[in-house]
């Protein structure tokens, strides 16, 4: 490990040094600051020549200053002769926006993912991308990982009573597919329909939730509204008990509200964003992809296979 070195912006700095913990080395000394005037800067305070350099920085909020301080570090460390510069994003920011979903509008995400590159990153590293597709936006390699060990091993030994996986949306189907295969549970799905404009939603489940301890699984949670309001059909359709799993805890706007108000009995999140002080929560259990990261980090280095993580 004496040829890799792992920094950290100001996003995500407690995540950055469980990694460095599993890797059993020390997070690399830099300063990263602003001026008055809002301008960042950067100052790395060791050597890098020569070595195997990984940055980690999630573009969480305030995403554009994040967004910033990850491109001027790549920056740094590129003009500062290390031998490769690999970008850890746990939560890439911008994800959604992957597509043109109306005439004159970006693809802020494959934006993005050229700054990233053109900063001097030879290679990213994300977790549980919004659109799988992103991998695409970039010319460099891309190792998608997946928080899905994280949250099975919580699901495997805290909820095992009659449980079935549901997709709080259509577009989730294949990832709560996944999840309940692995665990070999039954699979539902909420589907949110709004039959006409300024008519309420109309929230139809798919699947038999009666009686089970139901478990709403999705990538991301922002405003809680998709979240919350596929808890109140389930309750309505006779689960049980409902939980809820993501891998990034955005959290924002009402989102806690939301929560505090739904029949969400347990929100099961990870690290790849840090906890805020307006989203804590005793609803609210936090588990770490720190061993995760760490160990990917550790294959990237030796050349072994990322993928078999997730076999």
């Amino acid at each position: 490990m004496e040829k890799i070195k792992i920094f950290a912006g100001n996003s995500n700095r407690p995540l950055a040094i469980e990694i460095c913990s599993t890797l059993g080395i020390t997070l690399g000394r830099s300063e990263v600051k602003s001026f008055s005037d809002g301008e960042v800067y950067v100052d790395i305070k060791e050597s890098v020549r020569g070595v195997e350099v990984y940055v980690v920085q999630s573009t969480c909020t305030p995403c554009n200053d994040n967004l910033m301080e990850l491109l001027i570090m790549l920056d740094a460390f590129k003009r500062a002769s290390a031998s490769s510069v690999t970008a850890v994003i746990p939560y890439y920011g911008y994800a959604r926006q992957d597509r043109k979903v109306a005439p004159r509008t970006p693809i802020s995400a494959k934006l993005v993912a050229d700054l990233i590159t053109a900063a001097g990153a030879n290679r990213v590293v994300c977790v549980d991308l919004h659109a799988g597709q992103i991998q695409g936006f970039f010319n460099i390699p891309v190792d998608h990982l997946y928080a899905t060990p994280v949250l099975l091993n919580y699901i495997k030994e805290n909820l095992q009573d009659d449980v079935v996986i549901v997709s709080p949306d259509a577009g989730g189907v294949e990832r709560a597919r996944a999840f309940a295969k692995r665990l070999e549970v039954g699979l539902a799905i909420v589907d949110k329909r709004r039959p006409a404009p300024n008519v309420s939603e109309v929230m139809n489940v798919i699947g038999d939730v009666e009686d089970k301890t139901a478990i709403l699984l999705d990538d991301m949670i922002d405003t809680a509204g998709t979240m919350t309001q596929a808890a109140d059909a389930l309750r309505k359709r006779g689960a049980k008990q409902v939980y809820a799993c993501c891998t990034h805890a955005v959290l924002s706007g009402p989102a806690m509200e939301r929560i505090e108000k739904s029949p969400i009995k347990k929100l099961v999140v990870t690290n790849t964003i840090p906890e805020r002080e307006n989203a804590k929560s005793d609803r609210i259990k936090r588990l770490s992809v720190g061993p995760l990261l760490g160990e990917a980090i550790k294959r990237i280095h030796c050349g072994d296979s990322v993928s078999s993580l997730f076999v």
